[in-house]
C-alpha cells in the first residue's frame, strides 16, 4: 500500500465514508450516519486506501482508530466535501433566477430619471438579486458588456454595434427647454424648423444624448454643426446655461420634472411626429441569464407605465 495507485483518483463516495468514520470512529455509527450500509463503507474506505496508497484506519476487534496518515488526511477530506457543498449550493443559486450580482450598465442621461423605478423593482420583486449600478457613457458601457465586466445595460437605441440582444423599453419625445421669457417656451405644437436659427446648447462630446440632439438638428435643416455650442458635461449644467438666457437645449420627456422644473425655464413641445429616443435593456447574445433578463425587461416596462413615455410592444 505504500505505492499510489496513480490509475485511480478519490471518488466523493470514499471521502464521505472515510470522513464518516474519522468523525465515529466506529464503522456501523458512520454507516448508518451517512445511510450507507456497512460492507459498503467498509469497501468505500479500503478502496480510498488503496488510491491514496496509505493505510488511513487501523481496525481492531473494538474500535477503529486513525493511522497517524488517516489523523493527517481526514481534515483535508473534510475540507474537500466541504468545498463540494459550497460549489453545490453555489450552482443552485445560479440555476434559481434573479439570484446573485447583476451589474447593471447606465448612460448618465437615463440613469438619474429611471433608477429610482429600476431600484424599486429590484427591491421589491427581486431582493435577492445584488444590483450593482455602473453609469458610464455608452462607448464605455458597451466595452464593459462584451469584455465580460457588465451583464446588463440601460441605454439609448440605435447603438450602431449589430448582434446584441436588446430588449425595447419605451420611446419618449424630445422637447425643447427654453428660458422662461422666450417665444417658443411652452407652446404645445412647435415646428422642428424652428431649430435652425436657435443658439443651441447640447452635452459634451461622448453623450449618446449628443448624437441624437445633433441628428434632429440636421433633420430640421440645420447643416452647420459648428454653430451648435457645447458648454455642458451634464443636463442640469446645461438647462441651468438655458435658465441664465445663454441658449436653448433639448431633453428627453423623462428628465423634465427633475432638470427643467426650476425656475426660470419653459418647454414646448414639438408637433407630430415629434422627435423621439428609443430606450432599451442591451446584453450580450446567447447571454447565459436572457431568459432572466427578458422577464425583468417585461416587469420594467409595466413599472415604467406612470412615467410620461411609450412603453414598447
Amino acid at each position: 500500500m505504500g505505492v499510489v495507485n496513480r490509475g485511480k483518483q478519490p471518488s466523493l463516495t470514499q471521502l464521505r465514508a472515510f470522513a464518516a468514520v474519522a468523525e465515529h470512529l466506529h464503522f456501523r455509527d458512520a454507516a448508518a450516519a451517512i445511510g450507507m450500509s456497512q460492507p459498503a463503507l467498509s469497501g468505500a474506505v479500503s478502496a480510498l486506501e488503496d488510491a491514496l496508497g496509505v493505510q488511513l484506519v487501523e481496525r481492531t476487534t473494538r474500535k477503529v482508530l486513525l493511522s497517524p496518515a488517516g489523523e493527517r488526511l481526514a481534515a483535508r477530506a473534510h475540507a474537500v466535501l466541504r468545498a463540494v457543498g459550497a460549489l453545490m449550493e453555489e450552482a443552485e443559486a445560479a440555476r434559481a433566477p434573479f439570484t446573485g450580482v447583476l451589474r447593471l450598465g447606465v448612460i448618465p442621461t437615463v440613469a438619474p430619471y429611471l433608477l429610482p423605478t429600476v431600484l424599486r423593482l429590484v427591491q421589491d420583486a427581486y431582493p435577492d438579486l445584488e444590483l450593482q449600478v455602473h453609469e458610464e457613457q455608452t462607448a464605455s458601457l458597451l466595452d464593459g458588456l462584451t469584455a465580460g465586466r457588465l451583464d446588463l445595460l440601460l441605454l439609448a437605441l440605435p447603438l450602431g454595434l449589430p448582434g446584441l440582444a436588446e430588449f425595447p423599453l419605451f420611446d419618449e419625445d424630445f422637447v425643447l427647454v427654453t428660458p422662461e421669457s422666450h417665444p417658443l417656451g411652452g407652446r404645445p405644437d412647435i415646428a422642428p424648423g424652428a431649430l435652425r436659427e436657435l443658439p443651441m446648447l447640447l452635452l459634451d462630446e461622448g453623450h449618446c444624448l449628443r448624437g441624437q440632439a445633433l441628428d434632429i438638428c440636421r433633420e430640421a435643416g440645420r447643416g452647420d454643426d459648428a454653430s451648435v455650442t457645447t458648454t455642458a458635461a451634464g443636463l442640469s449644467t446645461l438647462v441651468q446655461l438655458v435658465a441664465g438666457g445663454l441658449g436653448v437645449t433639448l431633453l428627453p420627456r423623462t428628465a423634465v420634472e427633475v432638470e427643467a422644473g426650476r425656475g426660470g425655464l419653459k418647454t414646448a413641445s414639438f408637433a407630430e411626429p415629434a422627435p423621439t429616443r428609443r430606450i432599451a435593456l442591451v446584453a450580450r447574445p446567447g447571454a447565459a441569464r436572457h431568459a432572466e433578463f427578458a422577464e425583468f425587461a417585461g416587469a420594467l416596462r409595466e413599472a415604467l407605465r406612470p412615467l410620461p413615455v411609450r412603453i414598447a410592444s
